[in-house]
């Protein structure tokens, strides 16, 4: 079945370039030109993928990642015409998956589409279906997680990450490392990218993220899973 990506932005020849170039590639598209329409198509439709332009009247892009991450985990990019890095920082922080800086290129466009449609879906092949580390499991068929009897919703990349961490406990993953995993070969690659998403998984597993015990730095290096010391009893 297609895909349905919904493509938010208030230049009429944008949205119907993209939408045109999709559909070229067997999605299906729907469009909206604010960000009260995009939440308003995201709430009825319910699309596999958000494209979402930052600088809209009204409602802005930010604000639209605000409101959908209260209750879902759809899979969001970030589409920007900003160059300063700490914009794009921002948009990951509120919960985005992706960002690409306009002028872009459509192959481009469609890469990192399908690069974070393949987390959501879990159409990646490994060699576990679920993981367990510690008291954390993760389960790739039904994109589940919990820790101990918690169950927690994770973004498309927040799974990703996890999973990739957890299925090798103790080995230090470096940031280029688990960046080219998440979004394949490409240019405009920033690490920070992966900081952000682990700030932002740790907020949701570790019990004190200030001191985390599941997602461990390596100063200089990267993450790694653990090792998790037992609890002491409260």
């Amino acid at each position: 079945m297609a895909r349905l990506i919904l493509v938010v932005d208030d230049n009429p020849s944008v949205r119907m370039l993209v939408r045109e170039y999709l559909e070229a590639h067997d999605f299906q598209v729907i469009t909206a030109s604010n960000g009260r329409e995009a939440l308003m198509l995201a709430q009825t439709q319910v699309p596999d993928l958000v494209l979402l332009d930052i600088m809209m009247p009204e409602i802005d892009g930010y604000e639209v990642v605000r409101r959908l991450r209260r209750n879902r985990t759809t899979p969001i990019i970030l589409l920007t015409a900003r160059l300063d890095e700490s914009d794009k920082v921002h948009g990951l922080d509120l919960g985005a998956d992706d960002y690409i800086t306009k002028p872009f290129g459509m192959a481009e466009l469609i890469a990192r589409i399908r690069a974070v449609l393949r987390r959501g879906h879990g159409d990646i092949a490994h060699d576990q279906s679920v993981i367990r580390a510690a008291d954390i499991t993760v389960d790739r068929d039904t994109r589940g997680v919990r820790v101990g009897p918690r169950h927690i919703d994770l973004t498309p990349s927040e799974f990703e990450l996890l999973a990739i961490l957890a299925a090798a406990p103790g080995r230090v993953r470096s940031r280029a490392e688990l960046l080219l995993h998440l979004q394949g070969e490409d240019s405009e690659r920033i690490e920070r990218t992966i900081d952000v998403h682990i700030r932002n998984l740790r907020s949701k597993i570790e019990r004190d993220p200030a001191h985390p015990r599941y997602i461990q730095t390596v100063f200089g290096v990267g993450y790694r899973f653990g090792p998790v010391e037992p609890e002491a009893p409260s």
